[in-house]
This record gives structure tokens, C-alpha cells and sequence, in this order.
């Protein structure tokens, strides 16, 4: 067991600080143009960028050019035109990619009968198209959403994949339930054994279908590229979710298909009320004497 510098104490209580503030208006291209100096270089620092996007989010007018930031589709540290040879580049990147699949797929489907099948079936069962689909939307060109969605999986540790990250968010959020709330912990290890692993659709699509709109969706999403106020955000992000069920789980006494239900029925929930939750968390988490694995996995 490790106990956490001051330093980790002092994010706590700006943490919950957070919670407890007003939102202010999120930041909008007035004020996202003056983080920049007249070559387009980064006049703020992208700590301070990070922390008012975790505490405020983005207007839609500036979310595209701040994702490109946030996701490392630019380098913080570029300048303008740098920043035009970029984007040229990934463009012609993403067409030079797009003629060599045209040219392999003949080949692909010669050699595997199943294979058109097969890629569609991979597509749907991981739930990235609809998790593409909130990136056509964002983004003006085919380039941007290819590359946008790439580095949101790097970005994100893949934790929306399967067999790479979701297995690894599903079993430390079983290590930081078990860590925080040992009663509601007994209660899944035993009538209710099985139920957090079923939850793992809430990883594959990011949370996706949780929410009341695409703004809330981006909202959450654009918090977990921002690092703020942890890494691995959304696995308390996930913890939050579970604990607006718990009193109904353990009144009910629910086995893991009861909680399943009921976690499915967390629909229409508002991006704001969720961080500002997830934040709560971090700062409890934060001044307790926490576990390796958990110190490691979120700091």
C-alpha cells in the first residue's frame, strides 16, 4: 500500500472544488483563438488548455481544431503552416491508404470466401461504427475522421477494445469497487457474481449510448483525451454509473441479470452530472492509502 504525494492531495481538493463550482460557459473560438500567438503557436500552456476544457468542455464551433490538439492529430507545439503541411500530409496519407485497399481487397476475398462477411461482422460486434459515426459527424472530410478516430484510440489506451483495453477496464473496476464500496463488492461476488463483466458494452462504445445527446457524448469524450483529472478516467467514469444503481441493487437484493437491466436503463444521462460525479471519486480515491495496481492504473 502506498500513500499519495501532496501534490495528488492538492488535485483532490481542486477536484472537488470543481464539482462544486458553477460551469462556466464552455470555451468558445474567441477565446480558443487567443490561446494562440499571430504564428498559430500555443500562447498558453496546454495544462492550463486541459483543465478548462475538463472544467468547462467546447463549443461545437472549436471542437474539431481542439481535438485535432487533444488527440495529437497536431502537435501542441506547432505553429500555423506547420500545421497546414500537416493536415496536406494525413490527407494524402488516408488516400494513398484508401487505393491500397482496393487493390488488396480482390486478393483478401480470393483467399478468404468469408471474408467481406467476416470484416462487417468484426465492424458491428466491436461497436465502432457507431462510435465512427460521431466522428463523420465532427469532422468536414473522410481524412479527419480516419485519423481523428486512430489517435482516439491511441490516445484512450484502446480502452474501448476488446481483448486489449475493455478486459483491463472491466477487471480494475472491479478492484476499485472492491477498494471503496466492500458492501456493494460482496454483493456483486456473490447473488449478483458476474454482472460487472456484462458491463462491458459501456467500454466498447465509450459510453456512447448512455447519454441524452451527441454534445454529451463529445462532452465525456473530450475529457478522457484531455488526461483530466486522471488517466483512465472512465473507468470511474463506469464506477459513478454503478453506484446511481447500487441502493436499488442491494434493496432489491438484484442477481447480475437485475443489474444488468438496470444499468442498461441508465439512458438519457447528462455529461456534466457524470464528470462532476467521476471527479467526486477521484478526489476520495486520492486521499486514501491506495493499492499499486490501482495508484498505477489511474496515476
Amino acid at each position: 500500500m502506498t500513500t499519495l504525494s501532496p501534490e495528488n492531495s492538492l488535485s483532490a481538493r481542486w477536484s472537488a472544488s470543481f464539482i462544486l463550482a458553477k460551469r462556466k460557459p464552455p470555451i468558445d473560438k474567441t477565446e480558443w483563438d487567443g490561446f494562440f500567438d499571430e504564428n498559430g503557436l500555443l500562447a498558453k500552456s496546454r495544462d492550463l488548455i486541459c483543465v478548462n476544457i475538463l472544467e468547462r468542455g467546447l463549443h461545437p464551433y472549436v471542437r474539431t481544431e481542439a481535438w485535432k490538439f487533444l488527440t495529437g492529430y497536431y502537435s501542441w507545439q506547432s505553429s500555423q503552416d506547420e500545421r497546414l503541411t500537416v493536415d496536406s500530409t494525413r490527407r494524402k496519407n488516408y488516400e494513398a491508404l484508401c487505393e491500397m485497399y482496393k487493390k488488396i481487397q480482390p486478393l483478401l476475398e480470393n483467399l478468404h470466401r468469408n471474408f467481406m462477411e467476416t470484416r462487417n461482422t468484426i465492424k458491428y460486434q466491436q461497436g465502432f461504427h457507431e462510435m465512427v459515426m460521431l466522428f463523420q459527424l465532427m469532422a468536414e472530410h473522410d481524412h479527419e475522421t480516419f485519423w481523428l478516430f486512430q489517435f482516439f484510440l491511441q490516445k484512450t489506451e484502446h480502452s474501448c477494445v476488446i481483448k486489449i483495453g475493455v478486459g483491463k477496464n472491466l477487471d480494475m473496476l472491479n478492484t476499485l469497487i472492491n477498494f471503496l464500496d466492500p458492501v456493494f463488492a460482496e454483493h456483486l461476488r456473490g447473488k449478483g457474481a458476474g454482472a460487472v463483466q456484462s458491463l462491458f458494452p459501456w467500454f466498447c462504445l465509450c459510453f456512447q449510448r448512455a447519454f441524452k445527446s451527441f454534445d454529451d457524448v463529445w462532452r465525456l469524450w473530450e475529457v478522457l483525451l484531455t488526461g483530466k483529472p486522471c488517466r483512465n478516467f472512465q473507468v470511474l467514469v463506469a464506477y459513478s454509473m454503478l453506484q446511481m444503481v447500487r441502493e436499488q441493487v442491494l434493496q432489491e437484493s438484484m442477481t447480475s441479470d437485475g443489474i444488468l437491466l438496470a444499468c442498461n436503463n441508465l439512458i438519457d444521462l447528462d455529461a456534466d452530472v457524470l464528470i462532476s460525479a467521476a471527479c467526486l471519486v477521484y478526489a476520495e480515491l486520492i486521499q486514501k492509502d491506495v493499492p499499486q495496481p490501482l495508484k498505477d492504473f489511474f496515476l
